[in-house]
């Protein structure tokens, strides 16, 4: 059992999902307040003292249209200085900290005359400058709207994507971006809600919310099993539900992506990195309140603030207070998050941020179902025929796990020339839990199910260090792009389980914790509670038979990328990496002796093309990538097995056409991995290196906005994957973890753009997917779960200053499931209402 269910990455993972007690609520409710309280004062403290603006001088004033109102988001600039402000909504604006002299003082906006002033500032003096636009306000507003972004969900750049700020029509890697301004519309509150815009992604299991391999969600792209596990670039990884309220942008890279980002933190089908929201220079928040169906309640606040007159220093803080529980007849999760932030500009070469990511939670495990049976046993082959009542959770309230996740970052940047810049990185992640992980397995017959739980008591830690050089420079009239880095990983796991096994310490089903009828009455269903399990183990081997995860990993790594513009069309982009990986294998205590550790180096390749058919509007590109893994162990001959390697083929066409209205990507791929470990037939005792696996597919991603206020995000994918050279039991066939070969997501959005009604809009869409193995040998057989088509809708209303939505997920309350290795079944129709306040 130990071997179904602790398995790393590549193999199972338990799924958790929490939620707290009423004590945990009101505990963390008193925290939220507390800090709330702390923050304020502390704000109010400090901003007067910034305020002071010493011997210099300060401008301010207003800013008018021709019919006496407001011309907010006019921009004012002090020529020859880096100083100025915006126009707020009000109409005011305010220039701090200027030195003594005559200046010339410019009121622009695009599409409107631009007004210049001379004025004269003195020492210690604070003058007022107004001016007056000869727009109309309704001329104004017609042009703010034309001159906001059309196409609102889509991103054509990014920072992370190549480790350097690249266009992506200039970057031959598929990568797919959620905006928070689409996760706001679909009151998507967690990444995984986003992550259903992304083509050819699909959920294996909900956060897991355990330590020991720090896994938060699994998902399926381009046909291997992957998890959330970058934030802004770099290693963070988790073991809880990823709260939205810190998160600007989600970027899915696809493919193999070891060159720039290690083995330790992608997958071949590619990489999930979560941007997070940065300070600003002026001060601004929101605060929302959310609530709907199974006790969902939700609190979040966004504050930013400059904590200095200069706006060298700013400060930003994120967080939410979550409760929820479930459609079942037991379960509940509830959590805290606390995102603060710190940017410092020390001059204008040497910069440095900060900024954390808290969360807690309690709660309950989700239901979840192993299989205990073959299929042919089992006597169905489908979720949707399974004797199972969906509405029922088979556990008690009390049987609560407890996690959290404290991630930390900080970096400085430093601009070696105009060139060059030197960015040092530092990440720090900590996950805890402890407590009870019930689950169940699916016994043959189909008309039972055995319960049975896990305890876990230990922490998992992940260090990154970083140090990247970024920089531009010319060969002649070829221009290159460059960053060059290297990178420091620690991974530091603690973790004790416990199963339950009835006193013979066996498999069978005496050895679990209780047997009870799938459906109908169930005279003993509500046993399966903390006073009962607890009772049980107290007389359980489970108590000095411990599974322990005690294991440190090192990974030093050097890689370097360069961007080449042969012409201004054609690019070229080559990288490589060199990495070391130190196992020093697992420690167990009892016996204090330490195996199975191993030291291997790999290199990792990348290369890519993009042509330019059309300068900044379409392109066609190809790519060669490369991701690996490390391998332990030697084969009957005593050679130490290779690290497992995974290199993709790919071409397609990028769009970014008729000013940015559409923008897609059209791409087939073709993925095999080679290395992978199989039984020698010779040598049964043994393996081999010598298993391959193929994954191919096409994937279509669209976002589109074809007249003002309507907006489209479609994707479309299909992936076919399969065991070529493996063991017998699973050669040719499908592997369980590549999720559906068929999927497609779809939003519509309209917003009303101009008159009474102006910020009015609804939204409409939904995600299908088809079935899905979880269950894949020719031994235990082939298991589905079904396919499965999920509306979801929204309607809202904007008005700047506060806003009003709803929403409504899974609008026909289909039944559905997810797994792997597992059947898990998923939420009915939910409602949800949101109000949002902006400063």
């Amino acid at each position: 059992m130990n071997s179904l269910l602790l398995r790393s990455n590549s193999t199972t993972i338990y799924l958790s999902k929490f939620n707290l007690t009423a004590n945990f609520v009101s505990r963390f409710k008193l925290k939220m307040f507390q800090y709330a309280i702390c923050a304020m004062v502390t704000l109010a403290g400090i901003a007067p003292a910034y305020a002071q603006t010493g011997i210099n001088g300060v401008i301010t004033g207003h800013v008018k249209t021709s019919d006496g109102k407001p011309a907010g988001a006019v921009n004012i600039a002090l020529q020859g200085t880096s100083k100025g402000a915006t126009v707020n909504q009000s109409g005011y604006y305010i220039i701090h900290n200027i030195k003594p002299g005559r200046y010339q003082l410019v009121a622009s906006f695009i599409g409107l005359a631009t007004q210049i002033k001379q004025v004269e500032v003195h020492a210690a003096d604070t003058i007022t400058v107004d001016f007056m636009l000869r727009e109309s306000s309704q001329q104004l507003n017609e042009v703010v709207v034309s001159s906001r972004k059309a196409n609102r969900f889509s991103t054509p750049k990014s920072n992370d994507a190549a480790k350097m700020p690249l266009n992506n029509l200039e970057n031959p890697q598929v990568y797919s971006t959620v905006t928070s301004a689409l996760m706001a519309e679909q009151s998507a509150f967690t990444m995984d809600d986003a992550l259903k815009n992304v083509s050819g992604i699909n959920r294996l299991w909900a956060a897991t919310d355990r330590s020991g391999f720090g896994n938060g969600s699994s998902f399926a792209l381009r046909g291997f099993q992957l998890n959330t596990s970058l934030r802004n670039g770099l290693p963070s990884n988790v073991s809880t539900t990823v709260d939205a309220a810190n998160i600007e942008s989600i970027e899915v890279l696809k493919g193999p992506s070891a060159t720039l980002f290690g083995s330790a933190v992608t997958s071949y089908g590619g990489l999930i990195n979560r941007v997070t929201k940065k300070p600003y220079d002026h001060v601004g928040g929101e605060i929302a309140y959310s609530g709907g169906s199974y006790g969902f309640n939700r609190l979040s606040a966004d504050v930013n603030t400059p904590l200095d007159s200069a706006k060298n220093l700013l400060f930003r803080i994120n967080t939410s207070l979550n409760t929820q529980k479930t459609w079942q007849d037991a379960g509940f999760h509830n959590s805290i998050f606390v995102a603060p932030s710190l940017t410092y500009k020390v001059n204008d070469r040497l910069s440095f941020s900060f900024d954390a990511e808290l969360y807690k939670s309690e709660g309950t495990t989700p239901t979840t179902f192993f299989f205990y049976a073959t299929v042919p046993q089992l006597g169905v082959s489908s979720a949707d025929k399974l004797n199972l009542d969906y509405n029922r959770s088979y556990i008690s309230n009390d049987l609560v796990l407890r996690s959290s996740n404290l991630n930390f970052n900080g970096q400085m940047n430093y601009k070696l020339s105009d060139n060059w810049t030197s960015q040092t990185n530092i990440s720090v992640v900590n996950t805890n839990s402890y407590g009870p992980m019930p689950y169940f397995y699916l016994l043959p017959g189909n008309n039972q199910i055995a319960r049975n739980v896990w305890t876990i008591d230990g922490y998992d830690r992940t260090l990154d260090i970083q140090q990247n050089f970024v920089g531009k420079f010319n060969i002649g009239t070829v221009k290159n792009r460059l960053v060059a880095g290297i990178d420091y990983y620690n991974y530091n796991a603690n973790v004790v389980y416990h199963e339950f096994m009835g006193t013979a310490g066996g498999q069978t089903a005496a050895d679990l914790f209780d047997v009870i009828n799938s459906t109908g009455k169930i005279p003993n269903y509500l046993n399966f509670n903390k006073a009962k399990v607890d009772s049980a183990y107290a007389n359980s081997p489970a108590a000095t038979n411990p599974y322990i995860i005690a294991n440190k990993q090192y990974i030093t790594s050097a890689y370097v990328s360069d961007v080449v513009n042969i012409t201004d069309q054609l690019i070229v982009n080559a990288a490589l990496r060199i990495d070391h990986f130190n196992n020093t294998g697992n420690y167990d205590p009892i016996s204090g002796t330490t195996s199975g550790g191993f030291k291997q180096t790999a290199l990792s390749p990348k290369f890519g093309v993009v042509y330019q058919v059309v300068k900044d509007r379409v392109s066609l590109f190809g790519n060669f990538q490369n991701g690996f893994t490390n391998e332990t162990g030697t084969d009957y001959a005593g050679r130490s097995f290779k690290p497992q390697q995974a290199n993709q083929l790919e071409g397609g066409v990028k769009l970014n056409a008729f000013d940015g209205k559409l923008s897609g990507t059209i791409s087939y791929y073709d993925i095999k991995v080679n290395n992978i470990l199989r039984t020698d037939v010779d040598h049964p005792n043994f393996s081999i290196q010598n298993g391959t696996q193929l994954s191919k597919g096409l994937e279509v991603e669209i976002i589109a906005n074809p007249f003002t206020g309507f907006n489209i995000v479609a994707g479309y994918a299909h992936n076919n994957s399969k065991y070529t050279n493996a063991d017998d039991d699973v050669n040719g066939l499908r592997p369980n973890s590549s999720g559906p070969e068929d999927m497609a997501n779809l939003w519509l959005s309209y917003r009303i753009t101009k008159g009474a009604a102006k910020g009015l809009g609804a939204g409409f869409g939904g995600n299908y997917s088809g079935k899905s193995l979880v269950v894949s040998s020719k031994s235990s057989g082939q298991f589905y779960v079904p396919e499965y088509t999920v509306l979801n809708s929204s309607v809202f209303y904007d008005a700047g200053k506060f806003r009003l939505a709803a929403s409504v997920n899974n609008l026909t309350n289909k039944k559905y499931w997810i797994g792997w290795y597992t059947v898990n079944p998923q939420q009915l129709r939910s409602i949800t209402g949101s109000i949002a306040f902006r400063f």
